[in-house]
């Protein structure tokens, strides 16, 4: 059954919704999406995530999409795949046909970021990459510009292409945005847009051998899927103005609107998939669904409901800024 319908309450992500509403953008529609990585369980913070996008949708007649964001190749699974789309449906929300998947957007990724080529918006730079780090600066000293930012757009366009080909080896060139290299957020100086990594990919399998990074993706996306509130943790927040970039260099109609909320944290749980990754990988615990894990497989070993974590997620509401719940909350939901 879909339990899309959790009571969701008026809470800021809501209140901008309503206005959008009003003011009839996005011609009325409410679009949302549950974006997870597929390298991993999830876990009790994911659960706040899919109650609050699903929860939100049901509640303004809109949509859900359930979307995997699987750019980063060595790091994916189908055994996580399989995991996110039980645990889902076991909290009771369902996505109908929307079941996404960021690989299958490689190709209008790749072209959009020929389309930024060709407007000047992005070059590719041979430095590495710790030489961009050293380029960009730091909070209090302004960036550098890449020796190779002016390049010509059918030079960027010629090594772009060979990049997809295959002809240089990994990590040698990348492609940037060109935006600014003294903006004082530094994700907006000349960001890097793809990589080249040889590694097989779950889904795509060798097809490819440069991959988007996620902050050039992820708008794209939204997009694509015609989302309307892009509601994503609060670490994004610094990440917004690319985001927006992004969208506004392809000059894209009705474009998607990033909306930040802070995150879960529990006392005494680790809450980091990569922390949980070492647990497993290192013996510590028998799996991602040992009871003692965090993870929602974990948790359902231990014994909750569905129904109880869906209204503990309720319960702790929806902030602006980072705070920790008891654990002990947790447990008197049961």
């Amino acid at each position: 059954m879909d339990h899309g319908e959790s009571k969701v309450t008026v809470n800021f992500i809501q209140e901008i919704i309503n206005q959008d509403k009003k003011t009839n953008k996005h011609n009325g529609r409410v679009h949302l999406r549950f974006p997870p990585e597929p390298n991993g369980y999830l876990h009790i913070g994911h659960a706040k995530s899919i109650c609050l996008n699903f929860g939100l949708a049901a509640q303004n007649g809109g949509l859900c999409n359930l979307r995997f964001d699987d750019t980063n190749p060595s790091k994916e699974d189908v055994e996580y795949i399989d995991s996110i789309i039980n645990d889902v449906r076991w909290l009771g929300f369902d996505w109908d046909d929307r079941l996404f998947y960021a690989s299958d957007y490689f190709e209008k990724m790749y072209d959009y970021a020929v389309r930024l080529i060709k407007a000047g918006k992005a070059y590719v730079c041979d430095l590495s990459p710790e030489e961009i780090r050293k380029y960009r600066g730091t909070f209090k000293e302004p960036g550098r510009e890449s020796p190779y930012r002016n390049r010509s757009v059918e030079e960027n366009l010629d090594l772009f292409r060979r990049m997809r080909a295959g002809e240089f080896p990994d990590g040698s060139r990348v492609l940037r945005a060109k935006i600014d290299i003294n903006s004082p957020n530094l994700n907006m100086r000349d960001p890097v847009l793809y990589r080249i990594l040889r590694a097989t990919h779950y889904r795509a399998e060798d097809k490819w051998c440069i991959y988007p990074m996620y902050d050039y993706a992820h708008p794209l996306e939204d997009y694509y899927e015609k989302i309307t509130h892009s509601v994503c943790t609060l670490e994004f927040e610094d990440h917004r103005p690319l985001y927006d970039w992004v969208l506004n260099a392809l000059n894209l109609p009705d474009p998607p609107q990033q909306i930040e909320f802070a995150r879960l944290n529990l006392t005494n749980t680790v809450m980091s998939k990569r922390k949980l990754l070492k647990l497993v990988e290192e013996g510590y615990v028998v799996g991602w669904d040992d009871p003692r894990m965090p993870t929602i497989a974990g948790l359902r070993r231990r014994g909750f409901t569905p129904e109880a974590i869906r209204n503990f997620c309720e319960r702790i509401g929806v902030a602006k800024t980072n705070s920790v719940v008891d654990v002990r909350f947790l447990e008197y939901c049961i």
